[in-house]
Parts: structure tokens; sequence; C-alpha cells
């Protein structure tokens, strides 16, 4: 059973931070991140495998958005540092099981079968 519990969002100044949670039920090990700002198609902001953390980040966020996991906890994150008016968007999370982490890290938004409700970033200069 997928359950989601998204949280982590909310309205900071440019250069800010902000951590992102979603909790995850029933055995998903392919964890995607992915925003949509308004006009805009929903893109991928980064996607982790949680059998050894590895991560594929958007070129866009890559060296301020770092995902981890609390595996006790079955919850994953996506702390989210330097933050700049861009990444102002709706951010999901997204899971799916892969048979392995080079896999997971190349799959397609439509490859992931469950979706949490979304939280919202905004990013004012």
């Amino acid at each position: 059973q997928v359950h989601f519990v998204g949280s982590g969002g909310g309205s900071v100044q440019a250069g800010g931070s902000l951590r992102l949670s979603c909790v995850v039920s029933g055995g998903y090990n392919c964890m995607g991140w992915f925003r949509q700002a308004p006009g805009k198609e929903r893109e991928v902001v980064a996607r982790f495998w949680t059998g050894d953390d590895s991560t594929y980040y958007a070129d866009s966020v890559k060296g301020r958005f770092t995902c981890s996991q609390d595996k006790a906890k079955n919850t994953v994150f996506l702390q989210m540092n330097s933050l700049k008016p861009e990444d102002t968007a709706m951010y999901y999370c997204a899971a799916v099981r892969s048979h392995s982490g080079q896999y997971c890290l190349t799959l397609w938004q439509s490859d992931f079968e469950h979706w949490g409700q979304g939280t919202q970033v905004t990013v004012s200069d």
C-alpha cells in the first residue's frame, strides 16, 4: 500500500532553504521528485534509488538540491538550498518499484505509478 505524506513546502526568500519530505510505505525503491510551475509542464527534479542512495539531478538543481532518506521511517527527503525564484513550483514525490538503481535513474515521469498530492514552494526575490 502506498501512503504519501508530503510536507515541507512553504515560502522563502531567494537564497533560503527548504526540506521536503515524503513518507512512502509499500516497499517502493525508486523515488522521483518533480515540479510544475504555473503555465509550464511538469519536470523532473531528481530520481532517487533507495537501495544505495544513487541519485539523478536535473541540471537546474544540481549542486543545490540533495536527496536522502531515513529508512527506519520510510521517508525520503529533498533538501533544497540556495533557492531561486525560478524554483517556485508545486513539488511532487512519486514512487515505483524498480529492479535496479541504474534503471530507476532513467525512468520517465509516466513510469512512476504512485504520486503524492504536491506541496507548494514559493521563492521570492
